[in-house]
C-alpha cells in the first residue's frame, strides 16, 4: 500500500505543477498539503449464483483541496472458473463547487473469458455530494471504437447509531450503440440496486450483508441469453485507509 500511495502522490504532484496557473484557481498553497485515501467500498462475496463470485468496487484519490487524481475501480471474479471482468478508471479531478468536482479522464474494460478481450474509454463527469447527501458520480463515455455510454450511480448512508449504518444504492447505464461483445445494447440497458447493512467495529473497518438485485434491459437481456433479472444476497467488508 505504501508504494500505491508514493506512486499517486507523485502523480499528482505533476498535475498540480501543471495546473497551478488556470484561470481562477486559488492561491497555490491551498493545494501545497497533498492528502491521500483509498477506500474499498465494497469487498464481498456471494454464495447464491452459479458463479460464486467476488466482487469489488473501490475509489482512491491523491491532491490537495482544488486538484486530485482520483482512481475507480469495480471488478467480478468467479470463484470456480477463470471468468471475470474489471473496470479501472484514471481521472484528474478540480473542483467546481464545495461538493462536486469535475472528472476527466480514461477508463480501460478487461475481460478474461474466453481468452478475454479489452477497451479503452475517454470520460467525462462530475462526482460529489448532491442536497440531502446522496452521492453521486454520472459519467460520460466513448469508447476506443467511438461507441458512447454513460452511467449513473447515487447513494445514500442511514445512521442508525454511530456505528450501524443501512446503504442503498443504485446505477443506471445507457448507450447509443449496440455491443454485442460486451453485452451492451442500445438505451438504458441495466439498473443495479442494492442494499447493505454494516457495523463499523473502526471507523476503518465495517462488515456488512446484504442483497444486490440486477435487471437488464432490451438486447441487453438478449445479449444475456434471455436472463433479465438476477439477485443474491453478498456477505463482505468496506475498509479504508
Amino acid at each position: 500500500m505504501t508504494s500505491f500511495k508514493t506512486a499517486l502522490t507523485a502523480l499528482a504532484m505533476v498535475l498540480l505543477l501543471g495546473t497551478s496557473a488556470l484561470p481562477g484557481a486559488r492561491a497555490q498553497t491551498t493545494d501545497s498539503k497533498i492528502f491521500t485515501r483509498v477506500l474499498f467500498d465494497q469487498l464481498e462475496y456471494a454464495p447464491g449464483p452459479a458463479e460464486r463470485p467476488v466482487s469489488m468496487e473501490a475509489v482512491g484519490y491523491v491532491g490537495g483541496d482544488i486538484n486530485r487524481l482520483w482512481l475507480r475501480a469495480e471488478g467480478e471474479q468467479s470463484t470456480l472458473k477463470r471468468a471475470g471482468e474489471t473496470e479501472v478508471e484514471a481521472l484528474y479531478g478540480r473542483l467546481i463547487s464545495p461538493f462536486f468536482d469535475v472528472v476527466g479522464g480514461a477508463r480501460v474494460d478487461r475481460s478474461w473469458e474466453e481468452g478475454g478481450q479489452t477497451r479503452g474509454h475517454l470520460a467525462v463527469g462530475v462526482q460529489g455530494v448532491a442536497p440531502y447527501r446522496f452521492e453521486v458520480d454520472p459519467t460520460l463515455y466513448v469508447s476506443d471504437e467511438g461507441h458512447v455510454s454513460a452511467s449513473v450511480s447515487a447513494a445514500y448512508s442511514f445512521l442508525f447509531t454511530q456505528r450501524l449504518a443501512l446503504e442503498p444504492e443504485v446505477e443506471v447505464n445507457a448507450a447509443l450503440q449496440d455491443v454485442p461483445e460486451w453485452g451492451v445494447g442500445t438505451g438504458m440497458n441495466a439498473l443495479n440496486a442494492g442494499l447493505r447493512l454494516r457495523y463499523e467495529f473502526h471507523r476503518k473497518f465495517a462488515p456488512y450483508i446484504g442483497y444486490d438485485q440486477n435487471w437488464r434491459f432490451g438486447e441487453t437481456a438478449d445479449f444475456a441469453g434471455g436472463d433479465a433479472a438476477d439477485g443474491a444476497f453478498v456477505f463482505g467488508v468496506r475498509m479504508w485507509r
